[in-house]
């Protein structure tokens, strides 16, 4: 089973990018330090941090953390990549404002929330089951591979064949 972790307050863009990936990821911009470790604590989240304090605090009271090495987002990702011996491949599968899971949609289902040339140009729609964002593989979506194939790259972790 992968790993599930809660991302602090700095690290909000390598939240997303984990969820691009797949991976299950909790977020709280305004969460205190106590807050982070009981969340942690309770819900058997790694802790994901470049706060050296919040690091030393959870390592004394027995939550798992790991501070995230990088200055870039593909670094930052590579750096948990290699750690957890995750594989980095953007797969549709949460929602990168909530996190929920993405769910198949028909252009019929998606149609006045996204834009017409959108929905005329596109075959892949997903709605996320937890707050209802529409997603789909626009333009930005070759940006997106090339970030996670950079992060994979760093992190000398090799994606499955079958993926996108």
């Amino acid at each position: 089973m992968p790993p599930s972790f809660l991302v602090d307050g700095m690290l909000g863009s390598l939240n997303r990018w984990l969820r691009i990936c797949g991976y299950e990821t909790e977020f709280s911009r305004d969460a205190s330090d106590d807050e982070l470790l009981e969340r942690g604590r309770e819900r058997g989240l790694i802790v994901l941090t470049r706060d050296r304090l919040l690091l030393r605090e959870a390592r004394r009271s027995g939550v798992d953390a790991f501070f995230v090495e990088g200055s870039s987002d593909e670094e930052r990702l590579a750096s948990v990549a290699r750690e957890y011996g995750l594989v980095l491949d953007p797969v549709m599968a949460r929602c990168t404002i909530c996190g929920g899971r993405l769910k198949e949609a028909s252009r019929d289902e998606i149609a006045g929330e996204v834009p017409q040339n959108s929905l005329e140009a596109y075959d892949g729609f997903w709605r996320c089951s937890g707050c209802g964002k529409v997603y789909w593989r626009g333009s930005h979506w070759a940006r997106i591979v090339e970030k996670v194939s950079e992060a994979s790259r760093i992190a000398g972790v090799v994606k499955p064949e079958n993926s996108l």
